[in-house]
Protein backbone atom coordinates (compact mmCIF):
# COMPACT_ATOMS: atom_id res chain seq x y z
CA UNK A 1 0.00 0.00 0.00
CA UNK A 2 1.33 3.13 -1.32
CA UNK A 3 2.00 5.53 1.65
CA UNK A 4 1.91 9.14 -0.69
CA UNK A 5 -1.14 11.53 -0.01
CA UNK A 6 -3.42 11.64 -1.93
CA UNK A 7 -4.25 14.82 -4.56
CA UNK A 8 -6.97 16.49 -4.69
CA UNK A 9 -9.30 16.59 -7.25
CA UNK A 10 -8.36 20.25 -8.06
CA UNK A 11 -4.81 19.78 -8.13
CA UNK A 12 -4.28 17.31 -10.24
CA UNK A 13 -6.62 19.24 -12.55
CA UNK A 14 -4.16 22.10 -12.32
CA UNK A 15 -1.32 19.87 -12.98
CA UNK A 16 -2.75 18.16 -16.29
CA UNK A 17 -3.68 21.95 -17.89
CA UNK A 18 -0.26 22.73 -16.58
CA UNK A 19 1.62 19.91 -18.71
CA UNK A 20 -0.62 20.58 -21.48
CA UNK A 21 1.23 22.63 -24.79
CA UNK A 22 -0.82 23.92 -27.57
CA UNK A 23 -0.91 21.61 -30.51
CA UNK A 24 0.37 23.58 -33.55
CA UNK A 25 -1.98 25.41 -35.63
CA UNK A 26 -3.70 24.68 -39.78
CA UNK A 27 -5.67 26.23 -41.63
CA UNK A 28 -9.16 24.92 -42.54
CA UNK A 29 -12.31 25.80 -45.02
CA UNK A 30 -14.82 27.19 -43.16
CA UNK A 31 -17.12 23.93 -44.00
CA UNK A 32 -14.22 21.40 -42.31
CA UNK A 33 -14.24 24.28 -38.96
CA UNK A 34 -17.50 22.81 -36.74
CA UNK A 35 -16.14 22.30 -33.70
CA UNK A 36 -12.74 23.19 -34.32
CA UNK A 37 -11.27 25.73 -31.98
CA UNK A 38 -10.23 29.63 -33.81
CA UNK A 39 -6.31 29.67 -33.16
CA UNK A 40 -6.74 33.75 -34.54
CA UNK A 41 -8.60 36.63 -33.84
CA UNK A 42 -11.43 36.98 -36.11
CA UNK A 43 -11.33 40.70 -37.15
CA UNK A 44 -14.10 42.13 -39.03
CA UNK A 45 -12.83 43.42 -42.08
CA UNK A 46 -16.23 45.21 -43.17
CA UNK A 47 -19.28 46.43 -40.99
CA UNK A 48 -21.76 44.38 -40.84
CA UNK A 49 -24.33 45.32 -42.33
CA UNK A 50 -22.55 47.09 -44.94
CA UNK A 51 -24.76 49.56 -46.09
CA UNK A 52 -28.44 50.48 -44.69
CA UNK A 53 -30.91 48.72 -45.46
CA UNK A 54 -34.60 47.94 -44.63
CA UNK A 55 -35.94 45.78 -41.61
CA UNK A 56 -39.12 45.30 -43.56
CA UNK A 57 -40.71 44.68 -46.86
CA UNK A 58 -42.74 47.98 -47.96
CA UNK A 59 -41.65 51.80 -48.76
CA UNK A 60 -38.77 54.01 -48.40
CA UNK A 61 -40.32 57.61 -48.44
CA UNK A 62 -39.11 60.89 -46.50
CA UNK A 63 -40.95 61.23 -42.94
CA UNK A 64 -41.93 64.54 -43.35
CA UNK A 65 -44.35 63.86 -46.05
CA UNK A 66 -46.37 61.65 -44.14
CA UNK A 67 -49.32 61.22 -43.87
CA UNK A 68 -49.90 61.38 -47.50
CA UNK A 69 -50.55 60.23 -51.11
CA UNK A 70 -46.66 59.19 -52.99
CA UNK A 71 -45.86 59.13 -56.35
CA UNK A 72 -43.75 55.49 -56.22
CA UNK A 73 -40.60 56.08 -58.43
CA UNK A 74 -39.16 52.60 -58.68
CA UNK A 75 -37.92 49.79 -56.16
CA UNK A 76 -34.83 48.59 -53.80
CA UNK A 77 -34.73 44.80 -54.35
CA UNK A 78 -32.25 42.88 -52.05
CA UNK A 79 -29.12 43.27 -54.22
CA UNK A 80 -30.21 45.57 -56.89
CA UNK A 81 -30.58 48.98 -55.38
CA UNK A 82 -32.25 51.94 -56.45
CA UNK A 83 -30.39 53.85 -58.52
CA UNK A 84 -31.40 57.15 -57.32
CA UNK A 85 -32.81 59.44 -54.34
CA UNK A 86 -35.96 60.06 -53.22
CA UNK A 87 -37.40 63.40 -53.41
CA UNK A 88 -40.37 65.18 -52.04
CA UNK A 89 -43.96 63.11 -52.47
CA UNK A 90 -41.93 60.26 -53.92
CA UNK A 91 -41.58 56.64 -52.59
CA UNK A 92 -39.56 53.61 -53.34
CA UNK A 93 -40.51 49.92 -52.84
CA UNK A 94 -38.33 48.06 -50.71
CA UNK A 95 -37.44 44.65 -49.81
CA UNK A 96 -36.37 43.29 -46.47
CA UNK A 97 -32.69 44.09 -46.52
CA UNK A 98 -32.54 46.24 -49.74
CA UNK A 99 -30.36 48.90 -49.56
CA UNK A 100 -31.96 52.21 -47.95
CA UNK A 101 -32.32 54.92 -50.78
CA UNK A 102 -30.17 58.16 -50.67
CA UNK A 103 -32.92 60.89 -49.05
CA UNK A 104 -35.09 58.43 -47.73
CA UNK A 105 -35.01 58.36 -44.18
CA UNK A 106 -38.07 56.04 -42.50
CA UNK A 107 -39.41 52.63 -44.08
CA UNK A 108 -43.77 51.95 -43.78
CA UNK A 109 -44.62 48.25 -43.69
CA UNK A 110 -46.41 46.99 -46.75
CA UNK A 111 -48.99 46.52 -44.26
CA UNK A 112 -49.87 50.51 -43.22
CA UNK A 113 -49.95 50.90 -47.67
CA UNK A 114 -52.10 50.99 -50.38
CA UNK A 115 -51.47 51.25 -53.93
CA UNK A 116 -53.54 53.67 -55.93
CA UNK A 117 -53.95 54.50 -59.78
CA UNK A 118 -52.80 51.18 -60.94
CA UNK A 119 -49.89 51.24 -58.63
CA UNK A 120 -48.37 54.41 -59.41
CA UNK A 121 -49.26 55.92 -56.16
CA UNK A 122 -48.58 54.52 -52.36
CA UNK A 123 -51.23 55.99 -49.75
CA UNK A 124 -50.21 56.41 -46.54
CA UNK A 125 -52.56 57.31 -44.02
CA UNK A 126 -50.32 57.73 -40.23
CA UNK A 127 -47.15 59.40 -39.79
CA UNK A 128 -43.51 57.52 -38.83
CA UNK A 129 -40.87 58.59 -36.97
CA UNK A 130 -37.74 58.98 -38.66
CA UNK A 131 -35.28 55.98 -38.66
CA UNK A 132 -38.48 53.20 -38.48
CA UNK A 133 -37.79 50.37 -39.87
CA UNK A 134 -34.36 51.13 -40.67
CA UNK A 135 -30.76 48.71 -39.71
CA UNK A 136 -27.84 51.10 -39.57
CA UNK A 137 -24.55 50.02 -41.56
CA UNK A 138 -22.08 48.34 -38.80
CA UNK A 139 -25.16 47.59 -36.06
CA UNK A 140 -24.23 44.44 -36.25
CA UNK A 141 -20.39 44.90 -35.93
CA UNK A 142 -18.00 47.69 -37.61
CA UNK A 143 -15.18 47.02 -39.13
CA UNK A 144 -11.96 46.71 -37.69
CA UNK A 145 -13.54 45.43 -34.47
CA UNK A 146 -12.67 41.75 -32.38
CA UNK A 147 -15.95 39.92 -33.41
CA UNK A 148 -14.39 36.56 -31.70
CA UNK A 149 -11.11 35.82 -30.50
CA UNK A 150 -8.31 33.00 -30.27
CA UNK A 151 -9.72 30.05 -28.38
CA UNK A 152 -13.51 30.52 -28.97
CA UNK A 153 -15.01 27.02 -29.94
CA UNK A 154 -16.71 26.97 -33.37
CA UNK A 155 -20.25 26.22 -33.77
CA UNK A 156 -22.76 26.76 -36.30
CA UNK A 157 -23.59 30.38 -35.04
CA UNK A 158 -19.52 31.22 -34.88
CA UNK A 159 -19.44 29.62 -38.67
CA UNK A 160 -22.13 31.90 -40.12
CA UNK A 161 -20.45 35.20 -38.55
CA UNK A 162 -17.17 34.14 -40.13
CA UNK A 163 -19.21 33.93 -43.62
CA UNK A 164 -20.83 36.92 -43.06
CA UNK A 165 -17.20 38.41 -43.10
CA UNK A 166 -16.38 37.23 -46.01
CA UNK A 167 -13.87 34.19 -45.01
CA UNK A 168 -13.52 31.33 -46.40
CA UNK A 169 -10.76 29.99 -43.98
CA UNK A 170 -9.92 30.23 -40.23
CA UNK A 171 -6.90 28.70 -38.07
CA UNK A 172 -6.86 26.30 -35.82
CA UNK A 173 -5.10 23.83 -33.54
CA UNK A 174 -5.04 20.90 -34.87
CA UNK A 175 -7.11 17.56 -33.67
CA UNK A 176 -5.68 15.98 -31.05
CA UNK A 177 -4.83 12.09 -32.14
CA UNK A 178 -5.53 9.76 -28.34
CA UNK A 179 -4.68 6.27 -28.25
CA UNK A 180 -6.52 3.93 -26.03
CA UNK A 181 -4.79 0.78 -24.75
CA UNK A 182 -7.45 -1.43 -22.93
CA UNK A 183 -5.42 -3.94 -20.83
CA UNK A 184 -6.84 -6.86 -19.41
CA UNK A 185 -6.52 -10.64 -20.02
CA UNK A 186 -10.37 -11.33 -19.23
CA UNK A 187 -10.94 -8.62 -21.78
CA UNK A 188 -13.41 -9.67 -25.16
CA UNK A 189 -14.46 -7.69 -28.15
CA UNK A 190 -18.40 -7.05 -28.19
CA UNK A 191 -19.77 -9.28 -30.81
CA UNK A 192 -17.01 -12.48 -29.61
CA UNK A 193 -18.11 -15.68 -27.71
CA UNK A 194 -17.08 -15.22 -23.42
CA UNK A 195 -15.34 -17.97 -21.70
CA UNK A 196 -14.93 -18.31 -17.83
CA UNK A 197 -14.23 -15.42 -16.22
CA UNK A 198 -14.54 -12.68 -19.36
CA UNK A 199 -16.29 -9.58 -19.63
CA UNK A 200 -16.59 -7.86 -22.91
CA UNK A 201 -14.67 -5.03 -23.15
CA UNK A 202 -16.37 -1.76 -22.81
CA UNK A 203 -13.61 1.26 -22.05
CA UNK A 204 -12.18 0.89 -25.47
CA UNK A 205 -15.37 1.87 -27.17
CA UNK A 206 -16.58 4.02 -25.19
CA UNK A 207 -13.14 6.03 -24.86
CA UNK A 208 -12.96 6.11 -28.15
CA UNK A 209 -16.43 7.74 -28.66
CA UNK A 210 -15.98 10.42 -25.86
CA UNK A 211 -12.60 11.09 -27.49
CA UNK A 212 -14.57 11.84 -30.66
CA UNK A 213 -16.76 13.22 -29.09
CA UNK A 214 -14.53 15.88 -27.63
CA UNK A 215 -13.53 16.81 -31.11
CA UNK A 216 -10.17 14.47 -31.19
CA UNK A 217 -8.85 11.50 -33.04
CA UNK A 218 -8.97 8.30 -31.49
CA UNK A 219 -7.17 5.13 -32.46
CA UNK A 220 -8.32 2.37 -30.31
CA UNK A 221 -6.13 -1.00 -29.54
CA UNK A 222 -6.84 -4.05 -29.15
CA UNK A 223 -7.29 -5.26 -25.60
CA UNK A 224 -3.44 -5.78 -24.11
CA UNK A 225 -2.73 -8.95 -22.16
CA UNK A 226 -2.15 -8.44 -18.42
CA UNK A 227 2.07 -8.99 -19.80
CA UNK A 228 5.09 -6.72 -19.39
CA UNK A 229 6.49 -7.35 -22.72
CA UNK A 230 2.48 -6.86 -24.44
CA UNK A 231 1.65 -3.90 -22.61
CA UNK A 232 5.90 -2.56 -23.35
CA UNK A 233 5.36 -2.64 -26.71
CA UNK A 234 1.31 -1.26 -27.07
CA UNK A 235 2.67 1.39 -25.08
CA UNK A 236 5.88 1.94 -27.20
CA UNK A 237 3.36 2.42 -30.10
CA UNK A 238 0.84 4.58 -28.60
CA UNK A 239 3.53 6.94 -26.87
CA UNK A 240 3.88 8.32 -30.68
CA UNK A 241 0.52 10.15 -30.33
CA UNK A 242 -0.61 13.47 -28.53
CA UNK A 243 -2.43 11.81 -25.42
CA UNK A 244 -2.41 7.92 -24.55
CA UNK A 245 -5.42 6.56 -22.52
CA UNK A 246 -4.40 3.39 -20.84
CA UNK A 247 -7.70 1.56 -18.95
CA UNK A 248 -6.67 -0.40 -16.25
CA UNK A 249 -3.73 -2.05 -14.67
CA UNK A 250 -2.99 1.57 -12.23
CA UNK A 251 -3.48 0.21 -8.80
CA UNK A 252 -1.34 -2.06 -6.79
CA UNK A 253 -1.95 -5.50 -7.40
CA UNK A 254 0.75 -8.02 -9.23
CA UNK A 255 -1.06 -7.58 -12.80
CA UNK A 256 -0.95 -3.86 -12.57
CA UNK A 257 2.16 -2.90 -15.01
CA UNK A 258 1.35 0.41 -16.24
CA UNK A 259 3.19 2.91 -14.19
CA UNK A 260 6.28 0.67 -14.38
CA UNK A 261 6.92 0.08 -17.73
CA UNK A 262 5.35 4.04 -18.69
CA UNK A 263 8.19 4.77 -16.24
CA UNK A 264 11.02 1.79 -18.45
CA UNK A 265 9.79 4.03 -21.48
CA UNK A 266 10.34 7.38 -20.37
CA UNK A 267 7.11 8.60 -18.64
CA UNK A 268 7.69 10.93 -15.93
CA UNK A 269 4.57 10.35 -13.73
CA UNK A 270 3.15 13.87 -12.28
CA UNK A 271 0.31 12.27 -9.93
CA UNK A 272 -0.68 8.84 -8.41
CA UNK A 273 -3.98 8.45 -6.48
CA UNK A 274 -6.56 10.88 -6.26
CA UNK A 275 -9.07 11.89 -3.20
CA UNK A 276 -12.14 10.61 -5.59
CA UNK A 277 -14.56 8.05 -6.07
CA UNK A 278 -14.60 6.68 -7.94
CA UNK A 279 -11.01 7.01 -9.83
CA UNK A 280 -8.54 7.39 -6.89
CA UNK A 281 -5.96 4.86 -8.64
CA UNK A 282 -6.02 7.21 -11.49
CA UNK A 283 -2.27 8.16 -12.80
CA UNK A 284 -0.75 10.77 -15.05
CA UNK A 285 2.75 11.92 -16.43
CA UNK A 286 4.01 13.06 -19.94
CA UNK A 287 6.48 12.17 -22.24
CA UNK A 288 9.04 14.30 -23.97
CA UNK A 289 9.11 13.84 -27.89
CA UNK A 290 11.73 15.08 -30.52
CA UNK A 291 9.08 15.53 -32.95
CA UNK A 292 7.11 18.25 -31.43
CA UNK A 293 7.49 20.39 -28.69
CA UNK A 294 4.10 19.34 -26.92
CA UNK A 295 5.17 16.26 -24.88
CA UNK A 296 2.57 13.13 -24.95
CA UNK A 297 -0.01 13.21 -22.04
CA UNK A 298 -0.26 10.03 -20.63
CA UNK A 299 -3.54 8.79 -18.48
CA UNK A 300 -3.81 5.29 -16.99
CA UNK A 301 -7.12 5.59 -15.80
CA UNK A 302 -8.66 2.63 -13.98
CA UNK A 303 -10.62 -0.07 -15.54
CA UNK A 304 -13.69 0.24 -13.98
CA UNK A 305 -16.17 1.42 -16.41
CA UNK A 306 -17.87 4.32 -14.06
CA UNK A 307 -14.10 5.44 -13.03
CA UNK A 308 -13.27 5.51 -16.59
CA UNK A 309 -16.03 7.72 -17.58
CA UNK A 310 -15.43 9.94 -14.48
CA UNK A 311 -11.56 10.38 -15.08
CA UNK A 312 -12.33 11.76 -18.62
CA UNK A 313 -14.76 14.13 -17.65
CA UNK A 314 -12.78 15.92 -15.36
CA UNK A 315 -9.36 15.47 -16.57
CA UNK A 316 -8.92 14.06 -20.02
CA UNK A 317 -11.57 15.93 -22.22
CA UNK A 318 -10.28 19.18 -20.14
CA UNK A 319 -6.39 18.29 -21.80
CA UNK A 320 -7.80 17.88 -24.82
CA UNK A 321 -9.70 21.29 -25.20
CA UNK A 322 -6.31 22.96 -23.66
CA UNK A 323 -4.62 20.97 -26.41
CA UNK A 324 -6.49 22.56 -29.14
CA UNK A 325 -6.13 26.33 -27.10
CA UNK A 326 -9.62 26.31 -25.65
CA UNK A 327 -9.94 29.44 -23.72
CA UNK A 328 -11.50 27.97 -20.66
CA UNK A 329 -10.50 24.11 -20.76
CA UNK A 330 -11.62 22.95 -17.22
CA UNK A 331 -14.75 21.28 -16.15
CA UNK A 332 -17.70 23.37 -17.27
CA UNK A 333 -19.19 22.57 -12.98
CA UNK A 334 -22.72 24.50 -12.93
CA UNK A 335 -25.33 24.39 -9.77
CA UNK A 336 -28.11 21.92 -8.99
CA UNK A 337 -30.33 21.24 -6.11
CA UNK A 338 -30.05 17.45 -4.78
CA UNK A 339 -33.92 15.61 -4.54
CA UNK A 340 -32.62 13.31 -1.86
CA UNK A 341 -30.11 12.86 0.66
CA UNK A 342 -26.33 11.89 -0.11
CA UNK A 343 -23.85 10.62 2.35
CA UNK A 344 -20.81 12.63 2.04
CA UNK A 345 -17.16 10.37 2.09
CA UNK A 346 -14.82 11.59 4.56
CA UNK A 347 -11.96 10.89 2.85
CA UNK A 348 -12.85 11.31 -1.00
CA UNK A 349 -14.82 13.21 -2.62
CA UNK A 350 -17.65 11.84 -3.93
CA UNK A 351 -18.72 12.09 -8.18
CA UNK A 352 -22.07 10.34 -8.51
CA UNK A 353 -24.52 10.15 -11.34
CA UNK A 354 -27.33 11.81 -11.28
CA UNK A 355 -30.29 12.82 -13.29
CA UNK A 356 -30.72 16.11 -13.78
CA UNK A 357 -34.27 17.96 -14.92
CA UNK A 358 -34.54 21.09 -16.65
CA UNK A 359 -34.94 22.96 -13.20
CA UNK A 360 -31.77 21.49 -12.33
CA UNK A 361 -32.87 19.35 -9.64
CA UNK A 362 -30.66 16.50 -9.57
CA UNK A 363 -32.13 12.73 -9.12
CA UNK A 364 -29.46 10.55 -7.24
CA UNK A 365 -29.45 6.89 -9.42
CA UNK A 366 -29.31 3.44 -7.76
CA UNK A 367 -26.76 1.63 -8.05
CA UNK A 368 -23.16 4.24 -7.72
CA UNK A 369 -20.64 1.37 -7.80
CA UNK A 370 -17.89 2.02 -9.60
CA UNK A 371 -18.59 -1.48 -12.39
CA UNK A 372 -22.47 -0.37 -12.99
CA UNK A 373 -21.61 1.08 -16.40
CA UNK A 374 -25.33 0.55 -17.16
CA UNK A 375 -26.59 3.22 -14.36
CA UNK A 376 -24.12 5.65 -16.27
CA UNK A 377 -25.88 4.71 -19.03
CA UNK A 378 -29.30 6.25 -17.44
CA UNK A 379 -27.47 9.45 -16.19
CA UNK A 380 -27.19 12.96 -17.99
CA UNK A 381 -24.60 14.54 -15.13
CA UNK A 382 -22.42 13.97 -12.51
CA UNK A 383 -22.82 15.37 -8.97
CA UNK A 384 -19.87 16.77 -7.31
CA UNK A 385 -20.21 15.63 -3.41
CA UNK A 386 -17.89 16.93 -1.10
CA UNK A 387 -15.47 15.40 0.79
CA UNK A 388 -16.96 15.58 4.33
CA UNK A 389 -18.97 13.85 7.51
CA UNK A 390 -22.53 13.15 7.77
CA UNK A 391 -24.84 13.90 5.19
CA UNK A 392 -26.40 16.04 2.65
CA UNK A 393 -29.85 17.03 2.89
CA UNK A 394 -32.52 17.12 0.08
CA UNK A 395 -32.83 20.60 -1.52
CA UNK A 396 -28.81 20.95 -0.68
CA UNK A 397 -27.04 22.86 -3.34
CA UNK A 398 -24.47 21.07 -5.10
CA UNK A 399 -21.67 21.68 -8.14
CA UNK A 400 -22.69 19.23 -11.39
CA UNK A 401 -20.83 18.85 -14.15
CA UNK A 402 -23.43 17.79 -17.61
CA UNK A 403 -22.33 14.21 -19.32
CA UNK A 404 -22.05 14.33 -22.96
CA UNK A 405 -20.84 18.05 -23.15
CA UNK A 406 -17.68 18.66 -25.67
Amino acid sequence: MSDRPLVSVDEALATVLAAVVPLPVERVSLRDARGRVLAQNIVAGLSLPPFANSAMDGYAVRSQDLPGHLRLVGESAAGRPFDGSVGPGQAVAISTGAALPEGADTVVMIERTALLDHGSTVEIEQTAPVHDNIRDAGSDVRGGSLVLGAGTPIGPAQIGAIAALGLAEVAVRVRPRVAVLPTGDELRSPGEPLGPGQIYNSNGPMLRALIEDAGALATEAAAVADTAGAYRDALATALGNDVVISSGGVSIGPHDLVRAVGHELGVRELFWRIAMKPGKPLCFGVRERTSSPAPTLVFGVPGNPVSTLVCFELFVRPALRALTGAMDPSPRFASGVLTSAVKCNPLREELIRVHRNPLDELEPLRGQQSHQISVSSQANALARIPMGEGVLAAGTRVAYLSLGAS
